[in-house]
């Protein structure tokens, strides 16, 4: 997903996500392509739920034709990985019930600014790949006839009654926006020196943030309900948290070490104090209490499964390593508005700080994250 600061009126930063928040593009060092191992290993935790899941819809249905949506697709090497194994999973099914297996649909989407190319670039491997299984397995070849689709998943994407099953890994986390909110009457920000909640944000900053996931994530729901078939079911992965409060530790470290790195450029000069304060990131970390009130209250999805885990950050037991693999994965990710921000020459500097920060928390404990899993049907 992407963002842009632009200028309202009234002189308070907008955050234009659809416009500017992209994962770094290109196979170069410091793109997305080169450190999304992190994603990978929260989409590994979920994969056994999400070929189930899609299985069990196609066993129901038996449609002729199986349409599949990635939505935060992204680019580099996760993104066709889902999809290669959903209809693996498919197409073993059909081998055991000895039933051709049914031409496949998939439906890439991310932001207009997404490396959509990169994506395009790896098809050739991709169907190499799937020849190789269905022939391994005796399946059949499959036909597969892929798409992309730009544009926001807050909002409609597909036609009416066209989607038999949906995953989203590591996207809804981020948010449509900014929440409004965090300027007070006299157009000041009231988080200062902090980009995300954070222990000392005062109690608006968490209502802020709250009330935009839950108006997104309705948006989200209401969108997706009138796309898929009756029946047909959606998985959802996003990092999440475990408790009631806003501030969970395994999801506010990160941003925090981010935000004493900006101190440290600021102490240098390198950084205006107010540029700082005045950047929020859009993202929301919810609860799992947050997430079924949604789905209750939107109405079109009955809520099948729910559930949080942990995920090891510090996993190569080389704290240096897995320093590294860290910042770098951020750095893809943030850099897009970052940039807009402070001006790209600010990047490197951060992140050599960055890195230090996170490097030296992981020699001292484990660092980790918090996954969340939902898996929903439509009524």
């Amino acid at each position: 997903m992407a963002s842009s600061l632009l200028h309202c009126s009234d002189k308070l930063p907008f955050m234009d996500v659809e416009t500017i928040l992209h994962m770094k593009e290109g196979l170069d060092e410091s793109s997305y392509a080169q450190n999304s191992s992190l994603q990978k290993r929260g989409m590994d935790t979920l994969k056994s739920l999400i070929i189930n899941s899609a299985t069990d819809v196609y066993i129901s249905q038996m449609p002729e034709r199986f349409t599949v949506a990635d939505l935060g697709c992204s680019s580099g090497p996760n993104a066709l990985c889902l999809v290669e194994d959903i209809i693996g999973g498919i197409g073993k099914v059909c081998c055991r019930s000895s039933q051709p297996p049914p031409e496949f649909s998939v439906l890439l989407n991310d932001l207009p600014t997404n490396d959509f190319n990169t994506i395009f670039f790896s098809l050739p491997e991709f169907t190499h790949r799937l020849k190789s299984a269905a022939k391994s397995d005796e399946w059949g070849r499959p036909m597969v006839f892929l798409s992309g689709v730009p544009g926001s998943f807050y909002g409609r994407l597909f036609p009416r009654t066209s989607v038999h099953f949906i995953c989203s890994c590591s996207s809804l986390h981020w948010l449509s926006q900014v929440p409004p909110g965090l300027f007070d009457e006299a157009k000041a920000p009231i988080n200062k020196g902090k980009m995300y909640i954070s222990s000392t944000s005062p109690p608006a900053v968490s209502v802020a943030y709250r009330r935009q996931f839950q108006r997104d994530f309705s948006l989200f729901l209401k969108s997706r309900a009138a796309e898929v078939f009756p029946g047909g079911r959606m998985v959802l992965a996003m990092l999440g948290r475990q408790t009631d409060e806003c501030v969970d530790r395994r999801t506010t470290f990160l941003w925090e070490l981010l935000s004493e790195s900006f101190a440290a450029l600021v102490s240098q000069g390198l950084v205006e104090q107010d540029k700082v304060d005045a950047y929020n990131v859009p993202f929301y970390a919810p609860s799992l209490q947050e997430i079924e009130v949604e789905v209750r209250l939107e109405g079109s999805f009955s809520l099948d499964y729910v559930q949080t885990y942990e995920i090891n950050l510090s996993s190569s037991g080389d704290a240096k390593e897995d320093g590294r693999t860290v910042s770098m994965a951020i750095r893809a990710i943030q850099e897009s508005m970052l940039s807009h921000h402070f001006g790209p020459d600010i990047v490197d500097a951060l992140f050599h700080e960055y890195t230090q920060l996170v490097t030296e928390s992981m020699e001292r404990e484990e660092v980790k994250s918090v996954q969340i899993g939902v898996v929903l049907t439509r009524l």
